[in-house]
Order: structure tokens, then sequence, then C-alpha cells
């Protein structure tokens, strides 16, 4: 699969917005890769609406999901964030 640049950056622009605005959510990215998470943890998200409803999720980590997280917190300490 190719990537589209022009893609890439508008991401990169609206990451770095969402960092800005949500500097506790980069703080856990950064704590989940150190050593806070490992292969074999469960991760639960719980969403709640405007209206009060909650959504809930939770899965298991795999060592994939251990290659994302790592990579994505490089692309945050990469930032200075």
């Amino acid at each position: 699969m190719q990537m589209n640049p022009m893609k890439l950056l508008q991401f990169k622009a609206a990451w770095d917005t969402f960092q800005h605005n949500h500097t506790k959510f980069t703080q856990f990215i950064k704590a989940m890769g150190q050593d806070a998470l490992s292969e074999g943890s469960v991760l639960e998200i719980t969403a709640t609406t405007a209206e009060g409803k909650s959504l809930s999720t939770n899965l298991k980590v795999t060592a994939q999901d251990m290659e994302l997280i790592r990579q994505i917190r490089e692309i945050i300490l990469e930032n200075g964030k």
C-alpha cells in the first residue's frame, strides 16, 4: 500500500492539534510505553456520550499491539510532547 504524502502531512497537523488539546492522553500513551503495559495486559476503553450513555470495550494486548504502542510513543517523543 502506498501512502499519500499530503494525507500524512494532514494527519500530522491534526495529531499535533490533538496532542495540544489533550495533553493527558499524550501522557497516558507515554506511560503505557514505559513498562505500564505489556503483552497479555488488558486495556479497557470507556467512552461516555454527551447524553451520558457509556460504551466500553477491552482487549488483551498482543506483541503486535506493543509494537504499535512503541511506534506511537516514538512519534510523540519526536515531537517533544
